[in-house]
């Protein structure tokens, strides 16, 4: 037995994925802030919604990825140390990887061009908005991990909407520009970017879907 309402969300988590080539126009603020407002529900440690946005349009875009490549590699993150991907997490890191790089018709040891396609990460694949999301530092990880519950509603919400999305990383390795760039305090912690606009159907990028783990490599059930 499934509702009308459950079968809508399934739908949602089954087309939403990471967009990597998004078209140049830009979402109307009204849709922006629907979407905002129903991903403000996302449930938190104490209700204390530790998250924080600076989301971006038009020059302010523009600006910040003109930045961002200008400074080319990343100088470090707020939230670390970096993640060690080893035996399955590496697998799975991997496969995504080289989906990517075959979508896009990279060669497997061409560095070039693979050092090309990641640094569409800091043009942010062209999106005319990014969402920069942060914690207060002095909730500790708690905090990161609401974070982590808003980013996903905030994806889903917009996918409900028709725009695309990705939660980006490699911006967040840019901390300490993004402090200057946007004045941002000390004590909050960029946890990611998330850029978004409308998908580009064209892009070879968009042609791939990566894959989910079984039940059983996930759950262990206790009865």
């Amino acid at each position: 037995m499934t509702t009308p309402a459950a079968e809508t969300l399934a739908q949602l988590f089954a087309a939403r994925h990471s967009c990597r080539g998004f078209l140049p126009e830009p979402i109307s603020p009204g849709i922006i802030e629907q979407i905002i407002t129903t991903a403000q529900r996302t449930a938190s440690w104490c209700n204390t919604q530790p998250w924080q946005l600076v989301i971006t349009s038009g020059d302010a875009t523009e600006r910040l990825r003109q930045a961002l490549l200008a400074a080319g590699s990343g100088t470090g993150r707020d939230i670390g140390p970096d993640p060690v991907y080893e035996g399955v997490h590496q697998q799975r890191r991997r496969e995504c990887g080289f989906q990517l790089y075959d979508s896009v018709g990279i060669a497997r040891g061409d560095r070039a061009a693979s050092a090309r396609q990641g640094r569409e990460n800091l043009n942010l694949f062209g999106a005319p908005h990014v969402a920069i999301v942060s914690t207060d530092a002095r909730l500790g990880p708690y905090g990161a991990i609401d974070c982590g519950a808003f980013i996903t509603s905030f994806m889903l919400v917009a996918q409900a909407h028709g725009v695309a999305s990705i939660a980006q990383a490699a911006i967040a390795s840019h901390a300490a520009l993004l402090h200057r760039h946007f004045a941002l305090p000390a004590e909050r912690q960029i946890v990611c970017g998330i850029s978004f606009g409308r998908e580009d159907p064209r892009h070879p990028a968009n042609a791939f879907r990566t894959s989910r783990a079984a039940l059983e490599d996930v759950v262990t059930w206790v009865v």
